[in-house]
């Protein structure tokens, strides 16, 4: 199995050979580029990642001579086993798919790769990215910097860290005003995450707007279920008749996160809700 085959099958679906495919080719530099990105990408799957292959994508990302698309897919895909060990702490090593040891690599390789001017802005915008995911202390002047720089791309990168790092409310709500959508999207999953109360008009009012666009509403639902669980029932109840698939599950899904009940089989085809 390819990992183009891979890449087409729920990670749970895999087998157990996979993350063995996954390695062979990322380190395989006759491989095709696509395929190594592909791989690159697949590799941060909590499926699958261990400490050789977050050390493969370690090597990867320190590398000038791999491309940059390479290396900044290598450095994204380790934001989410950072975030899971994170949490998880060490205190049941076996339940962690990497070691404490690796753990600290990946962190302190990060913070000094991301300081090194003589990578690509894009491979260090993916460093900050993927390495807020386990906040430490440079995290926070790193972002201001990001923010106050004027570039519209590491603004954008600002943003999206504000949603694992706090201390940034001011922030989020200014960069609720931008226009540019994708700004836009990254401060309201980050005003929803901080469940900013400042934001809730503003989330509100996107819900409610039909014209809004498609990717901006889910996040705005999710802000809803984060920032006034009591209140989110009765702004999201009309999205569950949505002929959009995603929107309907978004507020069922934001609805349930508040802990409002949703009676599906409601003969009416309407959801009772209770505050």
């Amino acid at each position: 199995m390819d990992v183009k085959t891979l890449q087409d099958i729920p990670p749970w679906e895999w087998p157990r050979d996979a993350g063995k495919t996954i390695q062979e080719i990322l380190i395989d530099h006759q491989a095709d580029e696509s395929d190594r990105v592909i791989a690159a990408d697949l590799a941060g799957n909590i499926v699958v990642i261990n400490d050789e292959l977050a050390d493969s994508l370690l090597t990867i990302i320190h590398s000038p001579d791999e491309p940059e698309q390479l290396r900044s897919t290598a450095a994204i895909a380790l934001g989410p086993v950072l975030e899971q060990t994170d949490i998880d702490g060490f205190d049941f090593p076996d339940d962690v798919p990497i070691t404490e040891r690796t753990f600290r690599s990946i962190q302190g390789s990060l913070q000094k790769l991301y300081f090194d001017d003589s990578i690509p802005k894009q491979v260090r915008r993916r460093i900050l990215e993927a390495s807020v995911r386990a906040p430490e202390s440079w995290h926070e002047d790193a972002i201001r910097a990001a923010y106050s720089s004027g570039d519209r791309d590491w603004v954008l990168t600002a943003v999206f860290s504000m949603r694992w790092v706090s201390g940034f409310d001011e922030e989020i709500l200014e960069a609720l005003k931008s226009a540019d959508p994708e700004i836009h999207y990254e401060a309201i999953e980050a005003a929803g995450n901080w469940k900013l109360a400042a934001a809730w008009s503003h989330v509100v009012d996107i819900v409610q707007d039909a014209d809004s666009p498609k990717h901006l509403l889910l996040a705005a639902i999710g802000a809803v279920g984060s920032i006034r669980p009591a209140e989110a029932g009765a702004i999201l109840v009309d999205l569950v008749d949505s002929e959009d698939e995603e929107i309907v599950e978004a507020a069922e899904e934001a609805m349930a996160m508040a802990e409002i009940p949703f009676d599906e089989e409601d003969e009416e085809g309407e959801g009772e809700w209770m505050n």
